[in-house]
């Protein structure tokens, strides 16, 4: 087996997160990578092409969050503070890591419906194991577990879509109303209150002066998220499997494998989010999650990262994060509805999604 890095004139950049497209898995008895073009398309373009190509989309989506801001800067009272825009980083630092996760879900074509009510489960279990009033079991010990909830709910959904071969939107929905009723199940329907200091100065202190560590840890994971993309076997396996997933069953990829492990990473991801979003103020709601599956899929497809599989691009979904939370804390500064809201945002990701279709026509149609 091996890999073609060449799909639809794009292969895997060497840029650590600028973007990453499906590489062609081509069986070839040789066992060495090739870069020939597929069936029916023309020829490689040149690296500087992909080059270009790939840079011109993420001014695109960076132009796109400096518009926004300038609009509200004018819109909205006091938008301008600095204050407010260290608020719209730290705060879509939650949204922004379960969204790193996500992407790797959506470059396979799948989707994942949980991830709301999934961070509200793993929140209210750090609850149980670092509250005092249950387990308070020392911060490291209770934050692995934390992880392991995480890469349970990835798990469970994993062997759902690839071993019972469920539909992701149908096997995630599903999750999402059992890690509701769990959530209230297990904290009683009654918000439980984190009192491990060390736990709340993950998100809300600063190892950095000025700069708070939920950013930190945002930067941080999505750099690791990068690196997984490119640089590894995980990350070219879900391309391919976005991309093409019965050639690259063909060639010999154990996709099912490759699939839950995709999943079990973004459970990971999930999970991170959900100390984040817990520790800011050190309790958690068991009633909330509901809807954030909305923003995570909004700033993945905003970031480039194709419904249809096969293309991913990291970068732009962090910029797609802040994008959300931009709009967020600006509509809510206006005084804007919150139902109101909630039609701006859908209305984005309708956009988000149209531009996805019409890029995919044209880069078929070359």
């Amino acid at each position: 087996m091996s890999t073609n890095e060449t799909k639809r004139g794009g292969g895997l950049d060497d840029e650590l997160a600028i973007e990453s497209r499906a590489p062609h898995v081509d069986p070839s008895p040789a066992g060495g990578a090739r870069a020939t073009p597929q069936e029916g398309e023309g020829p490689a373009p040149s690296a500087l092409g992909r080059m270009l190509r790939s840079s011109i989309q993420q001014i695109f989506v960076f132009a796109a969050l400096v518009g926004i801001y300038v609009f509200f800067m004018f819109a909205a009272p006091n938008f301008a503070q600095t204050s407010i825009a260290l608020d719209i980083i730290q705060q879509s630092a939650y949204i922004g890591v379960m969204a790193l996760g996500a992407t790797f879900v959506i470059a396979t074509g799948g989707i994942d419906l949980s991830s709301g009510t999934g961070m509200t489960l793993i929140a209210v279990m750090a609850g149980i194991f670092l509250s005092g009033s249950f387990l308070n079991l020392p911060l490291a010990g209770g934050l692995i577990l934390t992880i392991l909830c995480g890469a349970l709910l990835g798990l469970v959904n994993g062997l759902n879509i690839s071993i019972l071969g469920l539909p992701p939107f149908i096997a995630t929905l599903a999750m999402m109303m059992v890690a509701r009723g769990l959530a209230l199940i297990i904290s009683g329907a009654a918000s439980i209150t984190i009192a491990n200091p060390g736990y709340v100065y993950l998100a809300s202190g600063e190892l950095i002066p000025g700069v708070s560590n939920a950013v930190l840890i945002f930067i941080v994971l999505a750099i690791i998220a990068g690196v997984v993309l490119n640089k590894t076997l995980l990350g070219r396996y879900a391309l391919a499997i976005g991309s093409n997933e019965e050639a690259t069953r063909l060639s010999g990829v154990n996709v099912r494998l490759w699939k839950t492990l995709v999943y079990v990473l973004a459970g990971i991801f999930i999970a991170f989010g959900a100390i984040l979003y817990s520790a800011r103020f050190g309790f958690v709601q068991p009633a909330e999650g509901v809807g954030f599956e909305l923003q995570v899929i909004a700033a993945v497809v905003i970031g480039g990262t194709s419904l249809a599989g096969g293309r991913a691009n990291i970068i732009g979904t962090v910029v797609g994060a802040l994008i959300m939370e931009t709009l967020r804390k600006g509509l809510q500064m206006m005084g804007i509805a919150q139902e109101w809201q909630l039609v701006v945002t859908g209305i984005v990701v309708l956009i988000a999604v149209f531009v996805d279709i019409v890029r995919r026509k044209r880069q078929t149609a070359l």
